[in-house]
């Protein structure tokens, strides 16, 4: 619901009702997709016939129906008809993908067999279309097919031919019916957004300098900062949880030392902490315990091991495109044991004890226990390629019998180039029907072959990795070769080449990384790093009310992501350079809406903009630590979990809206994190405090305006300090907190008698005494809770 001017409780839990908030802290707004990208989708359009064709017939048909099937690639492929898909071209303008679409359609709008018009009766299943009937002759869709073919053959060829480039069209058509995107949209100033992404990044706040440096040099000041800030090592933390929470490669089942290290393969090495020796150790309770402790280390170093490639790339500046071509794997000294190469790789390892010290290293071909399962390589080595080939990922997206290997494929497709290939047709209506009509369904059904001619060559390419019991082998061909039944291995219409057939993923690797599609998905990873959303898909109700608002905010996302996509791959895919993209973008800045009179449709516009998630149990760790200088410790294990995080099996989604339980621990996080640090606070020096380093325990509300002055100044500094915000010492929001302070020091003095100092439980660990006569200490500790109870601390 909105709220008023002036109120210190802002609702986050929804992206829409930020933006109904209404911020007397407005900075200057700026309406642009990118820093330096026209507003696309008005450029796009043009005229106003290019305008209804991209609002209309692409939108709703092309896009939706046609594409999936007529375009390069696509089954439809070798038809007169093919479509340009905008996702699959970095190269080409939007303008002239949008011009080559028009043109097609106007081209199969004119093409008639014996009376029909091809373009109306074959998406109804008619004259012979191979992929079926995708309409229905009263659907929406139908009737915009007969809308635009009634355009094509009603006016001259002049009109309604597009021939004119929509470029050469006048540009400012649709401004006045569609207002800058960004109209009317607080943006936050560098400075806020240099406490986001500090705290976002590496878990600390801005410092002093960082602040002067920003509101000194702006812009250009707070791009070198972001990409400081990722040089940081609590960044590369952030970094491995954040890609966790992509590929969930931590939710490998059973432990890794019997699944990600087969006992085909690694037989004589994978255990082989059971045998460690740790007769140094003479309490034999001690002694069992440090194995266990060894065990899990272990177990620990092989999960992480995919992570830390990821952050070996983005620390050694590194092209990103590496997570999937990298011919190397990363191994600590624990892990290097498990495969059998710790002895030659000991002298490179600082700390040989260190379970989580991670190096480099390009492994041997397979040998197997028996011959048959040696595996074939040309070069002597593993074939790695990045993420795809290690035994984590293999692992965490096995195979069956019946799946062969299209799980795989399919996280592949969304992982690295970001197509479901599950959302590119609807399920066949009758599958039994299509099993009795079509000896090789997945082959022949149209319904069915608009994903298979997709997927299955991709799952062809991890054939060599064709075993279901990972506690026995993962690496394994099949004894039948590869399925008949099945399209040949290859990748977007490209056959895989027998002589590649060693080093598959490798090849379907260097050609992923090629793809426009693998850029933009790097970037929308970016995105979810930041703001813990996916970027958005394409509305599919056409006859939604709100689809046209919803098509517009995915296509200034996509614009963006097209904007950021580009800079990345001409800076030679440097991840950091993502990031800081995102962060200068209008997006990520977006805070709310200047007036909360806008309509449903403008809403559904901007219901995505922004940062505005409930904070994961690290991130909030991490920021409690940022905000008082110590954890509070207990955001873990089964709390953890209680709060939203996931585990990456079962849980692989965390929490965007607050449930009772977390809505407990918040209660108890505040209680008890205020306890822990006010009355701390007050034992330090002055010059060490972090929270009240300009006041004492014996300045009393309503004694003096003196002492009411130095109280407001503090809460203002602990509003910017705890929330981020730069409230006045005259503000609302400062008056608001200072009555709170101010009536718990009534209350107890209305009393007449309490104890002269904090509770037992909030002195524990004082760097000295600290007298609370006046109950101020106490009443400070009141407003720390009230404070962290607020959504500006608890969101993000």
């Amino acid at each position: 619901m909105p709220v008023q001017p002036g109120s210190l409780l802002r609702p986050l839990t929804l992206h829409a009702a930020l933006l109904l908030a209404v911020s007397p802290f407005a900075p200057a707004v700026r309406s642009a997709c990118g820093q330096d990208a026209p507003a696309c989708p008005t450029s796009i359009r043009g005229t106003p016939a290019h305008s209804w064709f991209a609002d209309e017939l692409w939108a709703k048909v092309g896009r939706l129906k046609c594409l999936r099937c007529h375009r390069t690639g696509g089954d439809a492929a070798d038809t007169a008809f093919v479509l340009q898909d905008p996702a699959a071209s970095l190269d080409s303008s939007p303008q002239q993908i949008l011009q080559h679409n028009l043109l097609a359609f106007a081209a199969a709008a004119r093409l008639e067999s014996d009376g029909h018009w091809l373009l109306l009766q074959k998406p109804l299943g008619e004259l012979e279309h191979g992929g079926g009937s995708v309409l229905t002759a009263d659907s929406t869709a139908h009737r915009l097919l007969v809308e635009f073919h009634s355009r094509v053959h009603a006016a001259p060829a002049a009109q309604n031919t597009p021939e004119q480039s929509p470029a050469s069209a006048p540009q400012d058509v649709l401004t006045a019916a569609r207002q800058p995107f960004f109209a009317g949209v607080t943006l936050a100033n560098d400075q806020q957004v240099l406490r986001k992404a500090a705290l976002s990044l590496a878990g600390r706040l801005p410092t002093d300098t960082e602040l002067q440096q920003v509101a000194a040099g702006g812009r250009q000041a707070l791009a070198e900062i972001i990409l400081q800030l990722q040089h940081e090592e609590p960044y590369y933390q952030r970094l491995r949880e954040a890609f966790n929470d992509i590929f969930l490669l931590l939710g490998v089942d059973g432990n890794p030392d019997s699944t990600v290290l087969s006992y085909e393969h690694f037989e004589k090495t994978r255990l082989w902490y059971q045998n460690h020796d740790l007769t140094q150790i003479a309490d034999e309770n001690e002694r069992r315990q440090a194995g266990y402790r060894l065990a899990n280390e272990y177990r620990q170093a092989l999960l992480e091991e995919p992570l830390r490639l990821i952050e070996h790339i983005v620390r050694s500046e590194r092209p990103f495109s590496e997570i999937l071509t990298a011919d190397y794997i990363m191994v600590s000294a624990y892990s290097a044991r498990g495969y059998g190469v710790y002895d030659q790789l000991r002298p490179q390892f600082k700390n040989p004890d260190d379970p989580l010290e991670f190096l480099p290293v390009r492994l041997q071909a397979l040998v197997g226990r028996n011959k048959s399962e040696n595996q074939e390589s040309a070069s002597g080595f593993y074939p790695h390629a990045g993420l795809l080939s290690t035994f984590q990922y293999l692992s965490r997206y096995p195979t069956t019998e019946t799946n062969r290997n299209r799980l795989r494929a399919r996280m592949f497709y969304l992982h690295f180039l970001g197509v479901d290939v599950l959302e590119l047709a609807a399920r066949g209506s009758d599958a039994a029907a299509a099993t009795a009509r079509y000896p090789i369904p997945t082959m022949q059904a149209a319904e069915c072959v608009v994903c298979h001619q997709t997927l299955d060559p991709v799952a062809g390419m991890f054939q060599d990795y064709w075993r279901f019991d990972a506690n026995f082998s993962i690496y394994g061909r099949r004894k039948e070769g590869w399925f008949t039944d099945m399209f040949a291995a290859g990748f977007e219409g490209e056959t895989l080449p027998p002589e590649d057939r060693w080093r598959a993923l490798q090849w379907l690797a260097e050609r992923t990384v090629r793809d426009p599609r693998f850029a933009r998905t790097m970037a929308g990873h970016a995105w979810q790093m930041l703001t813990g959303r996916r970027p958005l898909q394409p509305p599919q109700d056409i006859d939604d009310p709100l689809f046209g608002a919803k098509l517009r905010a995915w296509e200034q996302q996509q614009c963006e992501l097209d904007t950021i996509s580009r800079r990345f791959i001409a800076d030679g895919m440097n991840f950091r350079h993502l990031i800081r993209d995102w962060v200068l973008s209008d997006f990520y800045r977006a805070e709310s809406l200047q007036s909360p009179d806008v309509t449903e449709e403008r809403l559904a516009e901007l219901a995505d903009i922004g940062v505005v998630r409930l904070l994961s149990p690290e991130q909030l760790e991490r920021k409690i630590v940022a905000v008082f200088g110590r954890p509070w410790g207990r955001l873990n294990e089964q709390t953890a979990m209680l709060y939203g995080g996931i585990d990456s099996k079962e849980v692989t989604e965390r929490a965007v809206d607050p449930s009772g339980a977390m809505g407990a621990i918040q209660r108890t996080l505040a209680n008890d994190v205020a306890c822990r640090n006010t009355a701390l606070d007050f034992s330090r020096p002055p010059t060490e405090r972090l929270l009240f380093p300009d006041i004492e325990p014996d300045v009393v509300p309503g004694r003096t305006a003196a002492a009411d002055a130095r109280i407001r100044q503090t809460i203002a500094g602990l509003h910017q300090r705890i929330l981020g915000r730069s409230d006045a010492v005259d503000s609302p929001e400062v008056q608001q907190t200072f009555q709170l302070f101010s009536a718990v020091v009534a209350d107890a003095a209305a009393t007449g008698r309490f104890e002269p100092q904090e509770i037992w439980h909030c002195r524990q660990g004082l760097q000295g005494p600290v007298p609370d006569p006046h109950y101020t200490v106490r009443a400070w500790r009141a407003v720390i809770t009230y404070l962290l109870r607020q959504p500006e601390f608890l969101y993000e």
